[in-house]
């Protein structure tokens, strides 16, 4: 337990002083949530701007824990690796999954940090939510498969990239693009059919759809993403991401020194 807590705490405390993570992280969903609620509202009746905007924090949210998956926890993996920390590990009696347990949690803390900055911002800017009781605990279970989906793809790309700023760019631009191209931007409905079908395939647009279909109402959504069927694939396919990556940073983690 000593030693998953050690890389727990020294992964928030590389999350808090890596300006390029905090930007990532917190300031760059945050600046797509105001442009977005201010400039994308034009032809929607004011009755229902509210829950346009709380459709758009819960993107924004869906976004921030892709990026800290997806950009910070490669660049800490590459950081560690160029620093030689790898090395001092390996010749110490600690396995690599303690040091992922470690460093996927302080990922997680620090994204659903950066989750609730985002929600506290759609608030401000009027987004109002309809799900109440059962439906938040079940919202925060997918903003969970979320991490774990994202933590997944972190892993693989923190693995396979061994610089720093080549980790960053690439998790930045696998997140932007997955997002773009899954509906986590956008509604679902407005993608092409082809995209349409993956939106509903990759676990976190699921997730993100899931989360609006519970806290702003069926309308917001294209279907009805709480099917058993479609629950099963993306609780399958988010654990199925972490496993391949964790895997791989067991396998070729620590050897690419």
């Amino acid at each position: 337990m000593g030693q998953i807590l050690a890389a727990y705490s020294r992964g928030l405390k590389e999350a808090i002083r890596d300006k390029a993570s905090l930007f990532w992280t917190m300031s760059w969903p945050l600046i797509w949530l105001i442009i977005a609620a201010l400039t994308f509202v034009g032809d929607v009746p004011q009755e229902v701007v509210p829950y346009v905007r709380a459709s758009m924090t819960v993107s924004m949210m869906v976004f921030a824990l892709m990026i800290a998956g997806m950009s910070h926890l490669p660049a800490g993996i590459a950081w560690d690796r160029k620093n030689g920390l790898f090395a001092k590990l390996k010749s110490m009696p600690i396995e690599p999954y303690r040091d992922f347990i470690g460093r996927v949690s302080a990922v997680g803390t620090f994204a659903l940090l950066a989750a609730a900055v985002v929600l506290v911002l759609g608030f401000a800017l009027g987004a109002r939510f309809t799900g109440s009781g059962v439906a938040i605990p079940q919202a925060i279970g997918f903003l969970l498969l979320t991490i774990v989906a994202s933590a997944g793809v972190g892993l693989i790309v923190g693995t396979l990239i061994r610089k720093p700023q080549g980790a960053v760019t690439t998790g930045v631009a696998i997140a932007v693009i997955l997002a773009a191209l899954s509906g986590v931007f956008a509604p679902a409905d407005l993608l092409p059919a082809p995209l349409q079908v993956f939106a509903r395939v990759y676990p976190i647009s699921s997730a993100r759809t899931s989360i609006v279909y519970l806290l702003v109402g069926p309308d917001a959504v294209g279907y009805n993403p709480l099917t058993s069927g479609q629950i099963t694939l993306t609780v399958t396919l988010s654990f199925a991401l972490l496993l391949v990556g964790t895997l791989l940073y067991s396998k070729r983690g620590w050897s690419l020194e």
